[in-house]
């Protein structure tokens, strides 16, 4: 298209002065303006506005398909805004957009940080439980959220959970007249910050971050005794080959710890547990490390439950594996996935060397003994063997 129909702007505190030749005339033009009320004022839209519904729906928009329209939005429009739900559901040639600066950049600007060392996320609906994985020693995060009541939720959270000491600051109103830059100490918040709170930015100080490494200590998940143990879901995860943006079934999960470290490699898992309590727990375990965006719980039976399932990069089976469950889950996987099975059993042990004579991959057998008292003395207390298949199909 020659005319795009949609303008999608980015605007400051500044309002009108700060936006370009293009973002004025195409304001000029428009039948009808979208955005929040905020935005609505500062461009200063009266009939012609039309605030965003609550929650967000692209579809009104959508609905003005053809007519001269602009969508208002903070700043960059393509970072935690709504140009990305829009463009999604577009053809190239129907939009246009003009950004400003984004909130990151600004408040990155005021504080003097390489922005490119910066985490920067949208807390603004969403849990605060997602800063979980990006909080260690010295991280620099500027996070958006809603208003001040949430900046003052965010600080108690962090202290909390030891983070009391970071540094952190409340910017509000950034690049406009009104403009507000405060620190504190996250545990030392007055909540006298009043309206709605552009950005907080902090510099975590107290706690120890979470590790990083392939087996993370079972004391860090909810679970009933049914876990991957740390040593041998080290391993499992070193034959799975988590890569970012790649798609596990974690089928038999009892407490999702292989769906939570293979998350925390960037990737979205679907656990599969029949049992209700443990899909209780593995929705816990995924909400306590800021991962419920990335993991599904599906509690039923497999394989039963992996009809409706989107395919896979990678298959764990972590128990409950027999010939039945192998054919139903081989039919659905494609050619290059990746596949682990551990087992337990006798007969579980068989049909894995079956399955290696048949299908190839690397067949390993793994004994760990931990010490242990012995009346006065020590000894080695063994548990019980685990054989791991893991192949491609």
């Amino acid at each position: 298209m020659a005319n795009p129909w949609l303008t999608i702007i980015g605007i400051g505190e500044d309002g009108p002065a700060g936006l370009s030749d293009a973002s004025r005339k195409a304001l000029a033009d428009a039948e009808t303006v979208f955005g929040g009320e905020r935005h609505l004022a500062l461009a200063g839209i009266t009939d012609r506005g039309r605030p965003w519904p609550v929650p967000f729906d692209a579809e009104i928009v959508l609905s003005r398909r053809g007519r001269p329209t602009v969508v208002l939005a903070s700043g960059d429009p393509f970072w935690h805004g709504a140009g990305g739900s829009l463009a999604e559901k577009l053809d190239k040639g129907e939009w246009i957009a003009h950004t400003a600066p984004s909130t990151f950049s600004l408040a990155a600007a005021r504080l003097g940080w390489r922005l490119e060392s910066v985490t920067c996320l949208g807390l603004h609906a969403a849990p605060f439980e997602r800063l979980a994985p990006h909080l260690a020693r010295d991280a620099r995060i500027i996070c958006l959220v809603r208003d001040g009541k949430a900046a003052g939720d965010l600080a108690e959270w962090l202290s909390e959970r030891g983070w009391g000491a970071s540094a952190f600051w409340t910017l509000a109103a950034l690049g406009g007249p009104h403009e507000s830059v405060r620190e504190c100490r996250a545990d030392g918040f007055a909540r006298e910050v009043a309206g709605n709170l552009v950005a907080v930015a902090l510099e975590a100080r107290g706690a120890e971050g979470m590790p990083r490494s392939s087996g993370l200590s079972d004391d860090l998940f909810v679970h009933d005794g049914q876990i991957t143990k740390r040593p041998i879901r080290a391993l499992a995860l070193s034959a799975l080959a988590p890569r970012p943006g790649e798609r596990l079934w974690d089928i038999g999960a009892g407490s999702g710890s292989i769906s939570v470290e293979w998350a925390l490699c960037g990737g979205t898992a679907i656990a599969v547990e029949a049992r209700e309590d443990r899909a209780a727990n593995i929705r816990s375990n995924a909400a306590t490390f800021g991962l419920a965006h990335r993991i599904t719980v599906i509690a039923q039976e497999a394989p039963g439950a992996l009809a409706a399932l989107e395919t896979p990069d990678a298959v764990f089976i972590g128990g409950g594996l027999d010939s039945a469950m192998f054919d139903a889950v081989w039919s659905r996987i494609a050619p290059g996935t990746r596949m682990v099975a551990h087992a337990v059993t006798l007969e579980t042990e068989a049909l894995l060397g079956e399955l290696q004579q048949q299908h190839g991959g690397e067949l390993m057998r793994v004994e760990i003994a931990h010490a242990g008292p012995l009346g006065r003395y020590r000894s080695w207390e063994a548990a019980r063997p685990v054989v791991q298949w893991s192949g491609v199909r």
